[in-house]
């Protein structure tokens, strides 16, 4: 990667990986683009240009004007959102992924774009969910992310894109305020816990989802697209994890720190039935063995840097 182009470059993803993509290729080098500029550290510190994914002539223009090798799309709406508009859901993540996709195509580009475990569904094994396995899920994001697992592997087996993706658990950060994904409890809770020392969960009590700290996610992304390409089976749909925990875990870890943290409970329907038709935990081992995967951060961790950080 020398000259990156980033969709979504002011989102959940995005905001952060920009900011780390420039510390390592040069602020020059990474064009972020989104729907709009905000005072972000991303949008502020480097080359920014508004781009709409829907809008394939200004994608290409743009990526054309500052001759990139790279594209990484982030673009797109998270589970719970997509679940709440599902016909402009499709229309933003399956058109703009098609957007990227020809954009990394006519310039001969490298191609990134994360999936996600809402890729698999109900029928999925729920333990350690294997690397290939079945995947039929009951969301628009999680129909979103297989038909993108697919094209991705379309691209690069009719045209020769260079095509690598993750499959994301959920993804806690202190940068980024929560998104609309059906994890972000586990972000919220760590800010409520400062602010208010209380949190009432809309995910219930014995709900175990995959999870990892934000800066595993960006080197996870960095290490696959440096990877050799060679030894790459999968490449679109890499598992990737660090921990597996319920509210009633988390809120045991932010304990340790602040004892008088409470923890209440009111489910969210729609969310906890997203949550209950994903995996537990799943099994990372194919990106172990084809790149070196390796997360630094567990529970304990996490929190511990999480609270520290937010705390200032």
């Amino acid at each position: 990667m020398k000259k990156i182009f980033i969709t979504g470059a002011l989102g959940q993803i995005g905001s952060e990986l920009t900011v780390k993509l420039r510390d390592i290729y040069g602020t020059d080098n990474v064009i972020a683009t989104d729907i709009r500029k905000n005072e972000s550290e991303a949008a502020q510190s480097g080359p920014f240009e508004v781009v709409d994914v829907t809008d394939s002539k200004t994608m290409i223009e743009v990526a054309k004007k500052y001759n990139v090798d790279t594209v990484i799309h982030m673009a797109a709406l998270l589970s719970a959102t997509a679940e709440a508009n599902p016909v402009f859901a499709w229309n933003l993540n399956m058109g703009g992924l098609m957007n990227a996709l020809e954009t990394a195509r006519e310039l001969n580009c490298k191609f990134f774009t994360p999936s996600s475990i809402g890729a698999f569904g109900p029928s999925t094994l729920k333990d350690y969910t294997p690397q290939d396995t079945i995947q039929r899920p009951t969301t628009m994001y999680g129909v979103n992310k297989v038909a993108g697992e697919l094209l991705s592997d379309y691209y690069y087996h009719k045209f020769g894109v260079d095509t690598r993706g993750l499959r994301f658990p959920g993804l806690i950060s202190y940068v980024t305020p929560p998104g609309g994904g059906t994890t972000d409890y586990a972000v919220e809770i760590y800010y409520e816990a400062i602010k208010n020392g209380r949190y009432t969960s809309y995910i219930d009590k014995g709900t175990f989802m995959d999870m990892m700290y934000m800066p595993d996610a960006l080197n996870a992304i960095v290490e696959l697209m440096e990877a050799d390409a060679s030894k790459l089976v999968h490449r679109n749909s890499f598992n990737v994890t660090a921990m597996s925990f319920d509210p009633e875990e988390i809120a045991a870890e932010i304990r340790k720190h602040i004892p008088s943290f409470e923890m209440s409970y009111n489910v969210d329907p729609v969310r906890q039935k997203i949550a209950d038709s994903w995996p537990n935990s799943i099994d990372a081992s194919a990106a172990k063995e084809e790149w070196g995967f390796k997360a630094e951060f567990d529970l304990a961790k996490m929190t511990a840097d999480m609270l520290e950080k937010l705390g200032k």
